[in-house]
């Protein structure tokens, strides 16, 4: 378990270096998404086994948030900015790309100290509280990536498919993007809500041990 955690660890810093050096390199923070299009790619894709890794226990995460957060990743990362080139220039990819890089830093390295039995209360502070604005950083990245890919697949009809045809089905890429944008209405809040009853949780819980008696 203690490696898993670490190599998962690992794999976000490599993404952190990798933007930092081509940041330092070219001076500007524009268009660093293609200084990590590869290791994000497999790096997320990869992350799929982690569903697995909640479900036998491996990671004590929730295997339904744990999917959810996963697949909506692969697909922001495949569908969207993969898909339609024309976004992987906007600022608002990186904009989730460092979001969901410290928070997969800080994640792994809760769960990697936690094995150890040697839990920093930094690392565990950062764990419950630098999601308050990484969740609406990451989300807002998204979000506005999906909004910009909007007109060039409606221009392209990227994945459509329209009537006739032999199947008789009909599909508009253009309005599932829609629908991925409005569920983001109910599931986030719950989300978000989760994660501030768990900083009440624990963090009180730290507090009340760090008291004297």
């Amino acid at each position: 378990l203690l490696n898993v955690s670490f190599l998962l660890s690992c794999r976000w810093l490599v993404i952190a270096v990798g933007l930092v050096r081509a940041y330092l390199a070219k001076g500007s923070y524009h268009s660093l998404y293609y200084s990590i299009e590869k290791p994000l790619k497999f790096f997320q894709t990869g992350a799929l086994l982690e569903i697995l890794h909640c479900a036998l226990g491996i990671v004590p995460s929730s295997v339904v948030l744990t999917a959810f957060q996963v697949m909506s990743r692969v697909f922001l990362t495949w569908a969207v900015t993969h898909s339609v080139k024309e976004v992987q220039t906007e600022d608002s990819v990186l904009l989730f790309v460092v979001a969901w890089t410290i928070t997969e830093i800080i994640r792994y390295s809760f769960y990697t100290f936690s094995l150890l039995n040697h839990l920093p209360y930094l690392i565990k502070w950062a764990r419950y509280t630098l999601f308050i604005v990484l969740y609406p950083m990451g989300v807002s990245g998204e979000l506005l990536t999906i909004y910009a890919a909007l007109p060039f697949v409606r221009q392209s009809g990227l994945y459509s498919i329209s009537l006739p045809n032999k199947y008789n089905f009909s599909f508009d890429y253009y309005t599932f993007l829609i629908l991925v944008m409005i569920s983001y209405i109910p599931i986030f809040p719950q989300l978000y809500f989760h994660m501030l009853h768990q900083r009440r949780k624990v963090l009180s819980h730290t507090e009340e041990h760090k008291k004297p008696e």
